[in-house]
């Protein structure tokens, strides 16, 4: 794996459902799992996805979305959180992505700021 990116969670009775959430959210990646016997690493190239939805499918329909930090040690890469989703991408995922975002429109990547002319 060239740019591995994912939590790594603590040993409990709910990481296999959290592991086959993420393969769920992740289907277009290969996803690997690296036990560590305290910890287990789960981790995608580039980006990876898991939704409270897919979570909820797994682990119970009061499962929410916030509570997964208490099973998270650690993670790699850069983690983006929403109210219904967490993500993990390398750091050059976001600008690549940008990038060839804005050379399909034939600019530069935009920054959000107003430029005057």
């Amino acid at each position: 794996m060239k740019n591995p990116v994912g939590p790594i969670l603590r040993m409990g009775d709910e990481v296999e459902q959290v592991i086959a959430a993420i393969e769920d959210d992740n289907p277009d990646s290969d996803i690997e799992v690296v036990d560590r016997g305290a910890y287990v690493r789960v981790q995608g190239d580039d980006r990876i996805t898991v939704t409270e939805q897919t979570l909820r499918r797994y682990l119970g329909a009061d499962f929410a979305i916030a509570s997964f930090g208490e099973m998270m040690t650690a993670f790699s890469g850069r983690a983006i959180t929403s109210s219904d989703a967490i993500t993990w991408e390398s750091f050059g995922h976001a600008r690549s992505a940008a990038s060839r975002s804005a050379a399909s429109r034939g600019g530069e990547p935009q920054s959000g700021k107003q430029v005057p002319a």
